[in-house]
C-alpha cells in the first residue's frame, strides 16, 4: 500500500480552524498522514478540531508564509525520523478551497507522472517555469536528500511576497533541476491562469479553486466561481461558502456571485481602468 505524508501549511486571519480547512483535512486524511502547521495565533481549542485527522498540528504566527509552515512540518517529521516510512511526501496548503470533487483521480494522476516531483499546476513564465507550490508531490530522490533538508531548513522571513515566490516557490523547482531531478505537473498553464481562469481548471478536473480568485480583478471571476460552486460537491459548497462569508463578508459574497454578463463586464472595465491609473497612464 502506498504511504504518503502530507506537509500541510495553513493560514486564517481570524485564527480559527474553519469549515473549509476541516473539509480539506478530512478529505486528504483518507490518503495518508498529515503534519499541519498554521501561520496564525490559533488557540488549542481550535487545533482540537483537527486532532482526529492528523499526526501533529501546531500554530503560531511566524510570518514566513506557506514555506515557513512547510519548514516546520518537515523539521517535525525529520526529527521524529519518520520520513523514510513514506513513498511520497506532499507539500499542500490552504490557499485554495476544496476539494470540490473527489480527489482520488488527482492523486492517481500526480503519482503517475514519471518525474521526481510534480504539482497539480506547472506554470510557464516569461523567463522560467515552475510548479505552483500549493499542491506538490515529492519522491524520496528529493525529500530524503541533504540538499532538500538544507533548503527547507533555510526558509526565513523575506522582505516581500514577491521575494518569497522567487526564493521558495520558483526556487524549489530550480533546486530540483539543479540537483539532477525532474519535475512536471498535471496541468500546464501560462501566467496567472490559475487565478484568472478557475472555471477552465475545474472543467479539466482540478479539484481546487484558488482563494485569490474570489478577490482578484474587482470580482470579475464572480460568474466563474458561481458556476464552480453550483457544480461541485454539495458538502464542499456549504463549507466553502461558510468560510468565504467569514473571510470576505456575506455582503461581498452576495455581490461577487453573479452570472450577469453586464456586471462582469463592468467589473473588468473598472479593474482595467484602475490598472491604467495605477500605472500612471
Amino acid at each position: 500500500m502506498t504511504k504518503r505524508l502530507f506537509l500541510f501549511a495553513g493560514y486564517n486571519k481570524n485564527g480559527i480552524v474553519d469549515d473549509s480547512l476541516l473539509l480539506y483535512v478530512r478529505a486528504i486524511s483518507k490518503y495518508g498522514d498529515i503534519v499541519l502547521y498554521i501561520d496564525s495565533d490559533c488557540p488549542k481549542s481550535e487545533l482540537q478540531k483537527l486532532k482526529p485527522y492528523v499526526l501533529h498540528a501546531a500554530a503560531v504566527r511566524h510570518g514566513e508564509y506557506d514555506f515557513g509552515s512547510y519548514k516546520r512540518c518537515f523539521l517535525w517529521a525529520r526529527d521524529k525520523k519518520i520520513l523514510s516510512n513514506y513513498d511520497f511526501v506532499y507539500l499542500i496548503n490552504d490557499s485554495v478551497f476544496g476539494p470540490l470533487i473527489n480527489i482520488r483521480k488527482t492523486i492517481h494522476d500526480i503519482e503517475n507522472i514519471n518525474t521526481d516531483a510534480a504539482g497539480i499546476v506547472m506554470t510557464t513564465h516569461k523567463t522560467h517555469a515552475y510548479m505552483e507550490s500549493w499542491f506538490v508531490r515529492l519522491n524520496p530522490a528529493i525529500f530524503s536528500q541533504d540538499w532538500f533538508n538544507e533548503f527547507m531548513s533555510s526558509v526565513t522571513i523575506q522582505p516581500s511576497k514577491a521575494r518569497i515566490t522567487i526564493a521558495y516557490e520558483h526556487g524549489l523547482s530550480k533546486l530540483i533541476s539543479d540537483n539532477g531531478c525532474s519535475w512536471g505537473g498535471i496541468y500546464k498553464c501560462r501566467g496567472r491562469f490559475t487565478y484568472n481562469k478557475p472555471i477552465k481548471l475545474f472543467k479539466w478536473g482540478c479539484p481546487f479553486v484558488k482563494k485569490a480568485s474570489f478577490i482578484r480583478h474587482n470580482g470579475a471571476a464572480g460568474a466563474q466561481i458561481k458556476y464552480i460552486l453550483s457544480h461541485c460537491d454539495v458538502v464542499a459548497r456549504r463549507a466553502i461558502i461558510k468560510s468565504a462569508n467569514e473571510l470576505y463578508g456575506e455582503k461581498y459574497m452576495n455581490w461577487l456571485l453573479t452570472y450577469n454578463p453586464l456586471k462582469i463586464m463592468y467589473r473588468n472595465i473598472r479593474y482595467g481602468l484602475k490598472k491604467l491609473r495605477d500605472g500612471g497612464i
